[in-house]
């Protein structure tokens, strides 16, 4: 057997003569430091292979082995809380400044894990059933499964004990079931049967969850420019989603935001068990500085850990920050393969990257049975803030939600400074239907009826920078305060305070329908002959301090200053 060798170093590419033979997508160790490569093309005996560390130091003449399989990661306890690289290696128990080679453990290989055992020898499993438990997390419960290509009558099953990740813990007629299991990070994980997403994903922000919404198993997009709050509005769905299980795919971001996001985790307590909320996360860290190819495979990463965990019957949610610098790598490795350039350089398979990416997101029926979900969040950095440019544009056509950030919102301290003009949800009918079912009938209309004094507000704005606000009809006039409530008492919000970081659906709903109503109270004012300027003089400062005066559940709070407030338009109208 002739060894496979190096042939040429090109940066994170570099090719190989392989006379035995390779095969695509084929894992591969490269060099002496054995630094983990992938084949991304073959030309006769001649292979191409990224590889996901430093190439500095390798020369043309070293070995690369072949390992028989894809690029996988290992799937077991332990991952949850930790912190790891783009092909899923710990970084927490890493040296400072990682070397070529240096973290190649597996997560969860040298600690022992207490399994309890739920299935009995004899039964007869399918693939996906609940083969026992360990004991993690009280977040979070972790439950060994049956893998997907296994299955049939269970002929042994391990004592409750304790084990380690490679050991064997259950055994079928012709498969040995260790605790921990690899899985191939392009292959999306199967399913029994897809279903439509019908629920919503609460975010605990206002402007998403009332006129954005996403459902769970959704897809979303967040493309904005440099500075208009997309890392901030992230890391706020992260801490109070209503996600079980959420994986932070740092994706060449810098080191430092990354940092403040794993210690502000760790320190937040997570409000339904009381422990650090980074318990119920996986942090993957690829930061600017680090392997640029490992940034392409830490998408693909990301999505299979929340598959993983949504086969436990886990609702799960992947943020992606950012989709940018992952399709930047992609360019890169492009241009050193020779590959022809698209729209600004990108590869022409771009589009199709992005479709099986966002594709990997679902609400499903498990192979177990349960009804669980991934829910796809991505980041998107144009540069410029060229909202045209080909990762946003083609980003747009595969997503369900696309949360915009503006930048004229951003500088004038708008936060979270999402456009009610370039934002846009698909699912927004169907959740209403779904709020419908939950006893809101109302929800669509009051969506509804918010967009369009925004549209209005926009329209009547752009007439009153020609002629004057005081030249403007007097509705028209109240129609540009009570937008500006709107955006100041209830779209916007503070990242930074404790009482409105967060705002449960019923406060949501409360304080929307708040500022609704008094819309509506004072055009009825007005059509009755109330003059504009009396309305003018009305005090409505109560519902721009309503989101910081009342808890995060506080709509009991503002129904009071509703009818306090309906009591004095009741005295107004009186008085006219």
């Amino acid at each position: 057997m002739t060894a496979a060798v190096i042939t040429a170093v090109n940066g994170p590419v570099v090719k190989v003569s392989a006379p035995d033979g390779l095969a695509m997508l084929e894992l591969v160790h490269v060099g002496p430091q054995r630094l983990p490569g992938e084949v991304i093309s073959l030309d006769g005996s001649t292979a191409t292979v990224q590889v996901y560390e430093y190439t500095g130091g390798l020369r043309p003449g070293e070995e690369v082995l072949p390992t028989g399989g894809p690029l996988g990661v290992e799937l077991g306890p332990g991952l949850l809380g930790g912190v790891y690289d783009g092909v899923l290696r710990p970084l927490s128990s890493a040296p400072v400044r990682l070397d070529p080679g240096s973290a190649t453990g597996a997560p969860t290989s040298e600690r022992t894990w207490s399994f309890l055992p739920r299935a009995r020898a004899g039964e007869e499993l399918a693939a996906g059933a609940v083969l026992g438990t360990v004991g993690q997390s009280a977040a979070v419960e972790h439950r060994v499964l049956v893998p997907p290509h296994a299955g049939g009558r269970l002929e042994w099953i391990a004592p409750a004990s304790d084990y380690r990740a490679a050991e064997e813990i259950a055994r079928f007629e012709d498969v040995a079931v260790p605790l921990a299991q690899r899985w191939p990070v392009r292959a999306p994980r199967p399913a029994r049967a897809r279903l439509p997403a019908e629920a919503p994903l609460t975010t605990g922000q206002r402007v998403l969850d009332l006129l954005f919404p996403i459902a769970r198993g959704g897809t979303a997009a967040v493309p904005g420019g440099f500075g208009t709050g997309k890392t901030v509005l992230l890391q706020q769905i992260a801490k109070w989603c209503d996600a079980e299980v959420i994986v932070y795919v740092g994706c060449g971001e810098r080191g430092n935001e990354l940092a403040d996001v794993l210690e502000e985790f760790q320190r937040l307590e997570d409000p339904r068990t009381g422990q650090p909320l980074l318990q119920r996360m996986v942090l993957i860290a690829n930061t600017s500085n680090m392997p640029v190819m490992a940034r392409e495979a830490g998408i693909y990463t990301g999505a299979t850990v929340a598959e993983f965990y949504r086969d436990m019957g886990h609702d799960a949610v992947v943020i992606a920050d950012s989709t940018s610098r992952w399709a930047e790598a992609q360019r890169e490795l492009a241009s050193r393969t020779g590959e022809l350039p698209a729209e600004e350089g990108y590869p022409a398979s771009l589009s199709s990257a992005l479709a099986d990416f966002y594709e990997r997101a679902g609400r499903v029926q498990t192979l177990g049975g349960a009804v669980a979900s991934v829910t796809l969040l991505g980041a998107v950095s144009p540069p410029g803030g060229d909202l045209t440019e080909p990762v946003t544009s083609h980003t747009r056509r595969f997503v369900r939600s696309v949360w915009s950030l503006d930048r004229d919102l951003a500088y004038a301290r708008h936060y979270p400074a999402v456009s009610w003009r370039d934002s846009s949800s698909r699912d927004a009918d169907r959740l209403a239907a779904w709020q419908a079912q939950q006893g809101d009938p109302d929800w669509g209309e009051r969506r509804a009826r918010a967009l369009r004094m925004l549209t209005d507000a926009d329209r009547i704005e752009s007439i009153a920078q020609l002629v004057g606000a005081d030249s403007l009809p007097a509705e028209e006039r109240l129609t540009l305060r009570m937008a500006r409530l709107l955006r100041e008492a209830v779209l916007q919000q503070s990242a930074v305070s404790s009482s409105d970081q967060y705002s449960s659906q019923d406060k949501q709903r409360a304080l929307l329908r708040l500022v609704l109503d008094t819309y509506e109270r004072l055009g009825a004012l007005l059509a009755q002959g109330v003059a504009v300027a009396e309305l003018d003089g009305l005090d409505l400062s109560p519902i721009l301090r309503a989101r910081h005066d009342t808890p995060p559940d506080g709509a009991d709070e503002i129904e009071q200053i509703s009818r306090q407030l309906n009591g004095d338009l009741d005295g107004l109208g009186a008085r006219s």
